[in-house]
């Protein structure tokens, strides 16, 4: 497998309204499919539950021609939410507000026309009272992406 890092810049592929977002992604040679099962296993490994995953490329391409858009965005897109009890009380202690980042999520999806080559990645949080969250989330990133 073909792999490397990607850090989404407003010059990297993304709108500029995604600049001020701070993420990190990595790129695989592997199908959707495939990356979603890495994934969701990854998280279960863990001992994680996931709460909600969101197939939020078949939304967007659902609701497309009813919003007026002929823009395929995704070949296909997925987002897990979930949270680790020990992560969360670590960084809701440590700052009350980190409430609003909880649950977690680590989204994979495809761009259209390339579906064997997908990218799996997460937000990552501002602060270093976030860090414990951050490397939960690049912990589970590598480990499916490996």
């Amino acid at each position: 497998m073909h792999r490397f890092l990607i850090t989404l810049t407003a010059s990297l592929f993304f709108p500029l309204s995604l600049a001020a977002q701070n993420m990190f992604a990595i790129t695989v040679d592997e199908t959707h499919d495939d990356m979603t099962f890495a994934v969701e296993s990854a998280i279960l490994d863990m001992g994680l539950t996931i709460d909600f995953t969101s197939h939020t490329g078949e939304m967007l391409e659902r609701t497309r021609m009813d919003v007026g858009s002929d823009v395929v965005l995704f070949d296909d897109a997925t987002i897990f939410n979930f949270c680790s009890a020990s992560v969360s009380r670590q960084v809701i202690e440590a700052n009350l507000n980190n409430i609003v980042f909880c649950p977690y999520a680590v989204f994979v999806y495809t761009l259209p026309g390339n579906p064997d080559q997908t990218i799996v990645g997460h937000q990552v949080y501002p602060g270093a009272s976030m860090t414990p969250a951050n490397e939960l989330l690049d912990e589970i990133v590598r480990s499916a992406t490996q």
